[in-house]
């Protein structure tokens, strides 16, 4: 896709030249950078109607409204932000310009302190009209800055917020765009991790790909979506909560992917003794699995797996994690409890004996600490040798001889926990057949898939399904 980058001073001054639109700016944190950008770049009577800030929280509560939760830095105050300010621009200018196309500028920021405790994040929204009288849509994204002090983090701040108004403007009939340019002339400089654009003008692609197109443009390493295609953050249901994470190409879920999934939580279920309610389950979906023999992503082919994840009752948490490291790393922000991984033996082996031959230099403890530290719980289904037609478990698999006292401290230790439960007779099932016999509809693929996800690959025609 080819791509011409706009300048910042450009993007403002063009926004603050185009007469209809015209809006509020409501900043908290980071100081008030946006704006900032607009009266620098001239003309900025042209757009803006209003700046504010209200960083006290008792003027802040006067204004939007108490915050039961405490967090000013969430997506819910960002919401309140936006409901009180467009309220107030729609009673004051609607008759007085009846051409203009409102739109109000809302951001909740906290930018890294002196003492560095504070890394810096926030949550930025849009609620805008594409058209005078037309449908109200909003942009919301969570942020994280990764300058090492607050000045950078502010200018970063200030780019990003005159990024997201002129690709809304701008860009709003090209998805793929629309997310590239948030991070013009800051790539690099931030990271978002959710993106979410709501409103009838936007109806016309599936919102599951802003998750695809962050983490493919690499906007971020991580994104999430719940089963309702809408996207979703950690910290607003992950913090100091437990999460079992399953990974897989999912191309397609196979009833041995079930097992997988069902007797995986079972069993973290017993070992956690908590409830469901404050247990999370989430299937990974990695850009690896994803990209084809051309090293492209097929977004029909990434909407269909989607489908299927969603149809069992999975959200998904979509990544660019080669390794599980990453995906910890992450997710370490968020003092998640209990975080169990759900690995093949199969594939557990070959992480084992990767980090043997890889760490000869003296770091072999330091590299297997950064995947089993003690809240990380590494759950091992079982595996087909297909030669010798025996179960391949974490009790019996091959390990390297120079690791096996360390393998067998995390066996001890329960930071390796072989699934206990799973039916032996399935364990033949590869999704790579399955989806060949779906393609040439081979006689009894549907034995091989769960029953509600047969019914959707006939009904659709997916995977290559053709009757």
């Amino acid at each position: 896709m080819e791509y011409q980058m706009v300048k910042t001073e450009q993007k403002a001054l063009d926004i603050n030249l185009n007469d209809p639109i015209y809006g509020t700016f409501a900043e908290i944190g980071a100081g008030q950078e946006v704006a900032r950008n607009f009266f620098q770049a001239g003309a900025a009577a042209g757009t803006i109607a209003k700046t504010m800030s209200a960083y006290d929280k008792t003027y802040s509560d006067a204004i939007y409204g108490l915050e039961p939760s405490g967090r000013y830095v969430s997506e819910s105050r960002l919401y309140k932000m936006l409901d009180h300010e467009w309220q107030l621009i729609e009673e004051r200018l609607k008759d007085a310009r009846p051409d203009g196309t409102f739109f109000v500028f809302a951001d909740t920021v906290q930018a890294i302190n002196y003492t560095r405790t504070i890394k810096g994040n926030g949550w930025m929204g849009l609620r805008f009209r594409l058209q005078p009288n037309g449908p109200v849509n909003d942009m919301v994204l969570h942020v994280k800055m990764l300058d090492t002090n607050n000045r950078l983090q502010q200018e970063a701040i200030g780019v990003l917020g005159v990024n997201m108004i002129y690709a809304s403007f701008y860009y709003n009939d090209e998805p793929e765009k629309m997310v590239r340019s948030l991070v013009d002339n800051i790539k690099d400089r931030v990271s978002i991790d959710l993106l979410r654009i709501n409103g009838e003008d936007f109806n016309y692609f599936d919102k599951r790909l802003l998750s695809l197109y962050l983490v493919k443009n690499k906007l971020t390493s991580v994104a999430m979506f719940d089963i309702n295609k809408s996207s979703i953050h950690a910290s607003e249901f992950l913090y100091k909560e437990s999460l079992m994470v399953i990974r897989g190409n999912f191309r397609p879920p196979t009833i041995v992917t079930q097992d997988v999934i069902s007797n995986s939580y079972i069993q973290f279920k017993e070992e956690t003794q908590l409830p469901d309610e404050k247990l999370n389950l989430m299937m990974e979906m990695t850009m690896e699995y994803l990209k084809g023999q051309n090293k492209e992503v097929d977004e029909k082919d990434f909407l269909e797996r989607a489908d299927m994840l969603s149809a069992l009752g999975h959200r998904v948490l979509l990544s660019d994690c080669v390794n599980h490291e990453m995906l910890i790393n992450y997710l370490s922000d968020y003092k998640i409890t209990n975080l169990g991984l759900v690995i093949g033996a199969r594939e557990l082996s070959n992480i084992i004996s990767e980090k043997y031959h890889q760490n000869q230099d003296g770091r072999l403890l330091v590299a297997f600490g950064e995947l089993f530290s003690q809240n990380i719980k590494v759950y091992a289904y079982p595996a087909l040798d297909e030669i010798t037609n025996e179960i391949i478990t974490a009790e019996n698999m091959e390990v390297p001889q120079g690791i096996k006292f360390l393998y067998q401290y995390l066996l001890d230790s329960k930071q390796v926990i072989p699934v206990l439960a799973f039916n032996k007779d399935i364990l033949h099932i590869y999704p790579s057949q399955v989806l060949q016999d779906i393609q040439q509809n081979k006689p009894g693929w549907e034995n091989h898939v769960p029953r509600v996800l047969v019914d959707m690959i006939i009904e659709k025609g997916l995977f290559g399904y053709n009757a």
